[in-house]
């Protein structure tokens, strides 16, 4: 039995997330709706002699894509010897591109058998992608003004950024609150209550989490072409990077829209601090709305080298 870290990327839209459902009352059965389920599946065609169970570093919701995001599993070859890492990429990409699903192996390592790829990992390292309209209300399409609608989208844009249409958004009023996040907060104003909610995480200790940094940077139109040069009249583009060694559920698309409330000027900074001084689900202030996960990518998983 050899273990084997896959490091993947996926475009999330049409999955309901990273993690597979198990249902123990009920017989296992394929999962094709999840980026772990499809994998799984895709391993299938390698015939190991051991039942297939992946293990993922990261969880990542409905929508939210992966640029680098980890996975370990054990393999057992019928002859005992490890597979070759490189067959191992190029096959099942091979056999995910057949299956038209948006995942793909970076690249693929043979680690130690004490090897943990979530509980190894040092820091993850998240990007958030909005877009502010620079031209609210409007779309141009030559001499053609067509009052009454939203400014153009590219279609390459569909589901990969959030685009807002406001036209006094204050970039520099989001870079000077972002840094009220960084360090240790308790942040149980910013996590969303999971269906898997257990007793223990009301406790303030499962609530800590310590920001590592946050930047806040342009960023520009994946349009090409023609739709690049409209896209970049059209809209701002902004990246915020996010890196912890941990997060809480959901914890990234609420703090991303606390920021968008504030430049938007929904919400001042005395709500902000006060989100992030007196943590409680009832300190969330309700202006502030949850950032869609269309904008939201797992941009990395970090580990030591000796990792």
């Amino acid at each position: 039995m050899h273990r084997y870290l896959l490091n993947i990327s996926y475009i999330g839209t049409s999955f309901r997330g990273i993690q597979k459902t198990v249902n123990k009352s009920e017989q296992p059965r394929l999962d094709t709706n999840t980026i772990q389920g499809c994998l799984e599946l895709a391993l299938r065609v390698f015939r190991p002699t051991n039942d297939i169970q992946t293990v993922l570093s990261s969880r990542t919701d409905a929508g939210v894509h992966a640029l680098h995001s980890t996975v370990h599993v054990d393999l057992q070859r019928y002859d005992g010897q490890p597979y070759d890492t490189g067959t191992l990429t190029g096959v099942l990409n091979r056999t995910l591109d057949k299956q038209r699903l948006p995942i793909r192996i970076l690249s693929s390592q043979v680690v130690s058998d004490s090897f943990h790829c979530r509980y190894h990992a040092t820091g993850r390292t998240y990007l958030y992608r909005f877009a502010v309209s620079r031209n609210t209300g409007a779309v141009e399409s030559g001499n053609l003004r067509n009052k009454g609608y939203e400014s153009f989208i590219p279609v390459e844009e569909l589901d990969r950024c959030y685009f807002l249409q406001s036209t006094s958004f204050d970039i520099e009023r989001v870079r000077n609150a972002a840094r009220m996040f960084i360090g240790v907060h308790d942040f149980r104003t910013f996590m969303s209550v999971s269906r898997q909610k257990s007793p223990s995480r009301d406790h303030p200790r499962f609530t800590l989490r310590k920001i590592d940094d946050i930047s806040i940077r342009p960023g520009r139109a994946l349009a090409v072409a023609g739709n690049a040069a409209l896209a970049a009249n059209s809209y701002d583009y902004w990246e915020i990077e996010i890196r912890a060694k941990s997060f809480l559920y959901k914890q990234v698309r609420r703090i991303v829209g606390t920021l968008l409330a504030l430049g938007c000027g929904r919400i001042d900074e005395k709500s902000v601090y006060q989100m992030l001084t007196i943590p409680s689900k009832n300190s969330w202030d309700h202006r502030v709305l949850l950032a869609p996960a269309c904008g939201l990518y797992l941009c990395r998983v970090h580990y030591r080298e000796d990792n």
